[in-house]
């Protein structure tokens, strides 16, 4: 288990691995994104909810990844709720309740014609982790069951994630795009995932998406073109799956293969775009008995 002070001396390591321009960094943007199942089946369970939060720092936006890596960074926050598939009642068939905090350095440059990401995530779980209070305090207020199954949840403790994504975007028209992309995943959860994702419109021409991890939605990281106007998006992966902290060996067993779907809906006005999105999950553990659908919602003003 790292201690706090460990993570936070590998955070700040990895804030002054930056080049020389670091010191011509300026912000390029914030992205967010927030899922839920309440948004999509409603059934509060599973992967039940999660937030994403990024900060981009970098030189001067062109419209394109720059070619050193470190250039650009992206500072994320996430919290997740992983929860069985009820809250009331144990079951020592279905998965524990995991609370997870994580915090990330990322970098994103382009690699010989290839959009490439890398970063390191600590992720903390259990109870120190905040997550689990917020959620019992949130049904309270709502008059809603009270929780009990976070009593077992998954205990305090500290990873670290290696994770990295390389993919292509290949114009289909003047408003249609195809990108494949490959991604890893080493540490907290330990994965080999290949998919694509298909764009009828102008979403996130000439700026920076970011992919969200349970999801496998794009976000807005960095503005790119501002014209007003409906898009589409649509894609779909399928992982290899080794080892998942979320699902420990004295528990359930994982799925050793994931896939997702997904679709959404971007709207992009002058001052502001908001976004829509729902995802199909597949299982993630033996005898999770079906998918799930979560709904993602992602917002941007310009004041």
């Amino acid at each position: 288990m790292f201690g706090l002070r460990w993570i936070a001396a590998v955070l700040m390591v990895l804030g002054v691995m930056a080049p020389a321009v670091a010191q011509e960094r300026q912000v390029l943007g914030w992205g967010r994104l927030a899922s839920n199942d309440a948004t999509g089946d409603g059934q509060d369970r599973w992967r039940t909810g999660s937030y994403a939060l990024s900060l981009l720092r970098g030189p001067d936006w062109t419209g394109a990844l720059p070619s050193q890596p470190g250039a650009l960074l992206e500072y994320r926050l996430r919290a997740e709720a992983i929860a069985p598939e009820s809250l009331t009642k144990a079951n020592p068939a279905d998965r524990r309740y995991v609370g997870a905090l994580s915090f990330g350095l990322h970098s994103h440059f382009n690699l010989r014609g290839y959009e490439a990401a890398v970063g390191l995530d600590v992720i903390v779980t259990g109870p120190q982790s905040g997550i689990s209070d917020v959620q019992e305090r949130l049904h309270s207020a709502l008059d809603l069951p009270k929780i009990t199954v976070t009593a077992n949840q998954i205990g305090n403790d500290s990873h670290l994630m290696l994770s990295g994504e390389l993919a292509r975007k290949v114009p289909l028209s003047d408003t249609a795009s195809l990108r494949p992309f490959v991604a890893a995943q080493l540490g907290g959860e330990t994965l080999l995932r290949i998919g694509a994702d298909v764009t009828l419109g102008r979403f996130g021409n000439g700026g920076l998406m970011l992919r969200d991890p349970v999801t496998g939605q794009r976000y807005r990281g960095v503005r790119g073109e501002t014209v007003p106007g409906l898009s589409l998006v649509a894609g779909g992966d399928v992982a290899r799956v080794w080892d998942s902290v979320y699902l420990p060996t004295t528990g359930v067993s994982l799925e050793p293969i994931r896939s997702r779907a997904r679709i959404g809906v971007q709207w992009q006005g002058a001052k502001a775009d908001v976004f829509g999105g729902l995802t199909w999950l597949g299982p993630e553990f033996q005898g999770q008995r079906e998918g799930q659908v979560l709904g993602s919602i992602g917002l941007h003003i310009r004041f």
